[in-house]
């Protein structure tokens, strides 16, 4: 399978994925570490993808996503960002609806 079409599927196929380096439980960098804890403090369920033990995945991805760098977050098959962008949502609040909206469709 083309690696568009493998990314493509796991975005399609999860409200809500984290493309990281390492895992939630692991992470292998600080950037990824927040952004997880972003969405474990909003009570998220969401599919991680380590890019670091996948890495024609790390080298596909920000070609795929028009975002050059990792983690990378996607709600309901759309980027919204990096640890930057998730933190401030999470600040303002913004995060925590993202994820309660993912909760609240049906399947």
């Amino acid at each position: 399978m083309d690696i568009n079409q493998r990314i493509q599927d796991v975005v399609n196929e999860n409200r809500i994925v984290l493309f990281m380096k390492g895992t939630p439980q692991f992470p292998q960098c600080g950037f990824s570490m927040k952004t997880s804890q972003a969405l474990a403090a909003c009570g998220a369920q969401f599919q991680h993808v380590d890019v670091l033990a996948q890495p024609e995945i790390r080298q596909a991805l920000p070609q795929f996503s028009q975002w050059p760098t990792f983690p990378q977050v996607f709600i309901n098959g759309e980027l919204v960002g990096g640890c930057d962008i998730v933190l401030d949502l999470y600040q303002r609040g913004e995060l925590q609806k993202m994820v309660a909206a993912t909760t609240t469709q049906t399947a």
